[in-house]
């Protein structure tokens, strides 16, 4: 990596707008895991809806004012896209962490900020999508295609651990080397609803890469649905409302910890 490129980095990493912005993506991202629990709970208790991205900006699209939200949502989202990026271009925040191992991570997370950034702007524009259908068709290509079986089941278990590291994040308070925590109540609610949150997110990430890995083991794609198919599906379980009404709160909880990020992120 040339020191050309590392000090056009830290430019824009030192940029006060694009601070803002990346402060703009947590707040929306916050928005979106707000909606996914409420949505998530209103399935516990019998109401309808598509507990995911997809369902959480549908139901922004269809609020006064929703179209002016999503505008925002998709700046925001770019905006910690981007920021993602050039996160990956600079040196590990710690002496920890591998060079290679940051920049992959960084890299995911600036692909999958965009990807929603591109998601919403399909809703921005007056369009629609499903996420459990994308994540179905993508699963069906996919085994459809020589050593497709291999290929979901390896996504599968990549999902399954990062919703491991979500956990393990959430038990140990290992999220709070993003933020500066505040002293006080204040600190001590962001740190309660960030394990909460971590946890709650975690879950859900680990039935996401168990779908993935039957949708594999099975030949069957229809049971690769994302978010969605994973939080309904702990409905069949003993005490699964519940479960259910649980996870939901602990998206919430989630949401919740994003808007403290985006007060207190460390840049």
């Amino acid at each position: 990596m040339t020191s050309t490129a590392k000090n056009a980095a830290r430019s824009a990493k030192d940029n006060s707008a694009l601070q803002a912005l990346a402060r703009l993506g947590y707040v929306v991202n916050g928005i979106l895991h707000l909606i996914i629990g409420v949505i998530a709970i209103g399935v516990a208790v019998g109401s309808g809806g598509e507990a995911d991205q997809s369902g959480a900006l549908q139901q922004v699209a269809s609020a006064p004012g929703g179209v002016f939200v999503l505008w925002l949502i998709v700046v925001g989202f770019a905006a910690l896209g981007l920021w993602q990026l050039v996160n990956a271009v600079l040196p590990p925040p710690d002496k920890d962490t591998k060079r290679a191992a940051h920049v992959v991570k960084e890299l995911a997370k600036g692909i999958v900020y965009l990807a929603l950034a591109g998601t919403s702007l399909t809703f921005a524009l007056g369009g629609s999508s499903s996420s459990a259908e994308s994540s179905k068709q993508f699963s069906a290509q996919v085994l459809a295609a020589p050593g497709g079986v291999f290929l979901v089941l390896l996504i599968g278990v990549v999902v399954l651990v990062l919703g491991g590291v979500y956990v393990y994040r959430g038990i140990t308070k290992r999220f709070t080397k993003y933020i500066v925590t505040p002293p006080g109540t204040i600190g001590r609610v962001t740190i309660i609803v960030g394990q909460v949150g971590y946890i709650a997110k975690g879950i859900a990430l680990a039935i996401v890469g168990v779908l993935f890995g039957l949708a594999a083991l099975t030949n069957d794609p229809s049971k690769a649905s994302g978010l969605d198919g994973a939080l309904k599906s702990l409905v069949a379980l003993p005490f699964g409302v519940i479960l259910l009404i649980a996870v939901g709160i602990g998206l919430i909880a989630y949401a919740v910890y994003l808007f403290f990020r985006a007060r207190y992120a460390k840049f």
